[in-house]
Order: C-alpha cells, then structure tokens, then sequence
C-alpha cells in the first residue's frame, strides 16, 4: 500500500495544513485570554492551573480514543474527516460562549453564586480542549495515512508553518489594530475571530484533501472481534522499538517545559513586567486604578506570542529541510538549548526588549518541537494504526501539562510578594527557571535517540 501512495504538491500541502492553521489559531487565542478570562472572574492561580487540566486531561483520555475511533471509521466523506469537523463545530461554540461566562451568569438573578460564572467559563475551556484534542489526532494521522515516508518530515514542517501563521496572526491582530488605528479589540471579538478561523479553515482542508480509501476487505472486519483495545495499543506502541521509548522522554521534558511558558506567561506580563497586584480579589475601586496597565500587560504578551510563533513560523519549513539532511535528532538538540537559553533570559530579566527577543529565540525550540519528534516517531508507525500510535503519543505531550497545572501552579499561588496597601503579588518568574531545566533534559534524552 505505501507504493501507491504519491507524493503532495506543494499547493496540496499548503490545503493540507490550512486547518491546523484555524486549529493553532483557536488554540493561541485560548493560550492569551483564558488566563484573564478567568482571572477577572475570581480564579487564582492555582485554580487557574486546575482548570488548565482541560488541555491534558482531555489529550490522555480523547486523543487516543478518538485516534483509535478514526482508524476504523469508514464513511462517504473518509476515516478521519467527520472528527475534524466535529470537533472544529463544537469548539468554535465554546470560543463563543466562552468571554460571555460572566453574563450568561449574571442572567441567573441577583440569587446566582459567585462562582457560576467561573464555573461556566471552566466548562467552556474543557469542551474546547477536548474538541481541539478530538481534531488534532486524526489530523496529525493523516500524514502516514496519505503520504509516503520521505515526505512525512516536510509534511510535518508545514504543520509547524501553519502553527506558527495561525499563532502570529492570532496574537498579533488586537495588538496590530490598537498601534496602527487605536482601537481596541475586545476580547469577545478575539475570542469570536478565534471560533469562525478554525472553523472555515477546517472545513476548507476538509473539502480540498482526499483521503487514501482503505480496501474492502477491512471494511467487512468484525470490529467488535478485531479492534484492538487502548491497552493492547500502548503495548503496541512500545514494542515498534526501543528508540520510541526514548522519544516518548524527550517529549514528556520538552513539554513540562513548553507548558511553563504558554500556562501562565500571559500572567507573567501582567504581574511581573507590567507590575500588576494580583487582582483576582480585590475591589472595583483597585481593579480600575490597573485597568490600563493590565491591558498593556495583554498586548505586550500577544506582541510576545506574535514574536514566538512568527521565528516559529520562518523556521518550519527550513527545520525540515535541514533535519532531513543533517538528522532529526541534531538539530532538535540545538532547538531545544536555544529554547531554554531564552528561557533563562526570562526568568532573570523584566527587560521588555530582552524579553521579547528571548521569546523570538524560544520560537525555534517550539517549531522543532511541532515537527521532529513526530518525523522521528513516524518512522516506526505500522500502517493501519496510525490514530492510534498518535493517540499514544499524545499522552507523552497531556501527562507532563498535569503537573505543570497542579504543581507548578501551586507552587507560583504559594510564592507570594507583598506589596504596599495590603496588595500581594507572585512570583510568576519561576516558571521560566523550572522550564528551562527540563527543556535541557530533553535536550540530553534526545543525544542518546538512535535514528531509523
């Protein structure tokens, strides 16, 4: 079967990877603005890394269902197509409902808890997560689906390239609109932008792909008899090779490390940059007095993110160009050091320019990260169980976030810094020191990866 697969032009992998570009899009404008979302209505940050459990939570237990759903799906429209549009519905319906959390509560009457508008907006972060981890897992299986191995690299290179175009253009336009006319995007229009671009994106992959129909002779399997259960795939997956095991460590340190930032960056250039108390409990009054300050705070952070995903963006395509003739492991290890130098600036600087440099530099880390350690997995996949290798994998990407959203959190809520008036603040700072580390250690897993 991999014989009659043919390579993608470019303008086909350009169709191919234009709904991971509305996927990366939702998902950035969630990254900025659920940690004001929520934090204006009452969450700390130890809540505010609990309800981040949606994003891993929702990648151990969705991914590799639906990944394992998808390889034995067989409609009119194809194995995995009715899950990525699925998911890209429902998600683009939380994007909506999601920066109205606090009205919708408010409607309830004067009798309605404080919480209930918290607790809407931690339902409506959990079903987009779960949408977004229902739609990336097929997607990513689409590549060892319906194309042949050589291009499984670039392939995944375009993916970073529509990550990086979909986070720059979701980070950068309120930024964009308020230095060249003055005028601030709400943040329910960013959230809005955010549910129509995955949407339309999706659905225009959707109909330009054509997936590689599987033969007759699977359609007529017994599922019931045949499909593999979740277990019988995690063994799978570790005996494809030794080398898997090591790549599923590389994963599980880069991402404790990449989650630091992306969890509560936004938050560290609020607090910690702009100088802003934590406001997550205190009058009206005091809450007005930072009002300008918090908004700068968020720009300054979608400026930074713009910076991050656009080095991410220019160095896909050449990251995969280069893997390919100098090895993956190399130069995933060179991205990932750059990656944690960036991270050291940050956690020892306020600097604005610094810092923003610093995040230019973790970008290549991140495009890397997107691209290599799955070029290097592809390699072992046994055709027909692509969703769920990917599936698994994932839970090497969901179970480091875990701790990152109990631990790390509780330890940013517990460093506390006191302030004049009774204000406190915390060290958000920290989370860059504790990423850094792991990035390195990712970096040494990586060296001892024996590429097939």
């Amino acid at each position: 079967m991999q014989e009659e697969m043919k390579k993608l032009s470019t303008v086909q992998l350009l169709n191919f990877c234009l709904g991971f570009f509305g996927l990366q899009f939702a998902w950035q404008m969630r990254i900025i603005l659920s940690g004001p979302v929520t934090e204006s209505l009452g969450a700390s940050p130890f809540l505010f890394g609990l309800i981040w459990l949606a994003g891993p939570v929702t990648g151990i237990v969705v991914q590799p269902i639906i990944g394992a759903l998808s390889d034995h799906t067989y409609t009119p429209i194809g194995r995995r197509v009715p899950y990525l549009i699925g998911g890209a519905t429902l998600a683009a319906v939380g994007l909506f409902v999601l920066p109205n959390s606090g009205n919708i509560a408010a409607n309830f009457g004067e009798s309605a808890p404080n919480w209930l508008g918290l607790l809407i907006a931690a339902v409506m972060i959990w079903i987009i997560d779960a949408c977004v981890n229902a739609a990336q897992g097929p997607y990513r299986a689409l590549i060892p689906d319906n194309m042949p191995k050589e291009q499984h690299s670039v392939a995944n290179s375009f993916l970073s390239f529509a990550i990086g175009l979909g986070s720059v253009i979701a980070a950068g336009t309120a930024p964009f609109l308020k230095w060249a006319f003055d005028y601030q995007m709400s943040i329910k229009a960013q959230f809005y932008m955010a549910g129509l671009a995955f949407f339309l994106a999706m659905l225009w992959t959707c109909l330009t792909i054509k997936e590689r129909k599987m033969p007759k002779k699977v359609e007529v399997v017994d599922i019931e008899e045949k499909t593999p259960s979740f277990l019988d795939n995690v063994k799978e997956f570790f005996k494809m090779s030794p080398e898997v095991s090591k790549i599923c460590l590389l994963q599980f340190f880069a991402w404790i490390g990449l989650m630091s930032m992306m969890i509560f960056f936004t938050q560290y250039s609020v607090h910690t940059i702009f100088n802003v108390p934590d406001l997550a409990n205190v009058p009206d009054y005091i809450k007005t007095t930072y009002e300008a300050a918090n908004i700068e705070g968020q720009n300054y952070s979608s400026v930074c993110f713009a910076v991050f995903n656009l080095i991410c963006f220019l160095v896909a395509l050449p990251i995969g160009k280069i893997a390919a003739k100098y090895g993956n492991r190399n130069i995933h290890v060179i991205s990932l050091i750059s990656m944690a130098i960036a991270y050291f600036i940050m956690a020892n600087s306020t600097d604005k320019y610094l810092v923003m440099f610093a995040m230019g530099l973790a970008g290549i880390g991140w495009s890397s990260t997107l691209a290599l350690p799955f070029a290097m997995l592809s390699k072992y996949i046994k055709p027909g169980t692509e969703g769920s290798i990917m599936g698994v994998f994932n839970i090497f990407i969901a179970a480091p976030q875990v701790l990152v959203c109990t631990l790390l959190a509780k330890f940013i809520d517990s460093a506390k810094i006191s302030l004049d008036d009774g204000l406190v603040n915390n060290h958000w700072e920290y989370a860059f020191t504790v990423g850094a580390v792991m990035l390195l250690l990712s970096a040494l897993t990586t060296c001892f990866v024996k590429e097939k």
